[in-house]
């Protein structure tokens, strides 16, 4: 069992109420759009850290993290992109990762909007965390957090840390 904190557009932000959800997570998801090295350090320290990069991230970060990571947690398959989209409009890369890799959770970011759906046609989770950062047209800064207990995704929340 490992319990998923899911964020994504912190542009350059933390803070204290991000840390301390990272602190009860046994593993940190990020979607893209760091911002900095400082962001990556501060969750590095907290927990292990998953990641993707986002359209702002510089070279720094490229180099850390890739465009699209796919990987298993507890047998269940995953895919990050930060531009992804999500289920009837996914991003040409996404559709073409999701078509070939047939992820169980798919997970992007990039539109600061909060999005928690199924694709029943092809059964994937799709999540977007939203932004937790305070840069973008977003209003509320947000996360989720999650359990994935075997095959099972359960005790799904949405966090919100408060107004931009």
């Amino acid at each position: 069992m490992k319990k998923i904190l899911l964020l994504s557009d912190t542009h350059s932000y933390m803070d204290d109420r991000i840390l301390s959800y990272a602190a009860q997570a046994d593993e940190i998801w990020h979607g893209g759009d760091f911002g900095n090295m400082e962001v990556i350090e501060a969750l590095q320290k907290i927990k292990p850290l998953r990641g993707v990069y986002g359209n702002i991230d510089g070279t720094e970060i490229r180099k850390e993290f890739p465009e699209v990571l796919r990987f298993q947690c507890e047998g269940i398959k995953i895919l990050i992109i930060h531009i992804g989209g999500y289920p009837g409009r996914y991003s040409p890369l996404a559709k073409a990762e999701i078509n070939k890799h047939a992820p169980k959770i798919f997970i992007s970011g990039h539109s600061h909007i909060l999005k928690v759906m199924m694709d029943k046609e092809r059964n994937i989770l799709h999540l977007n965390p939203g932004a937790c950062g305070k840069v973008g047209w977003h209003k509320v800064r947000t996360m989720l957090r999650f359990v994935i207990d075997g095959s099972e995704i359960k005790d799904l929340e949405v966090i919100e840390l408060g107004a931009k």
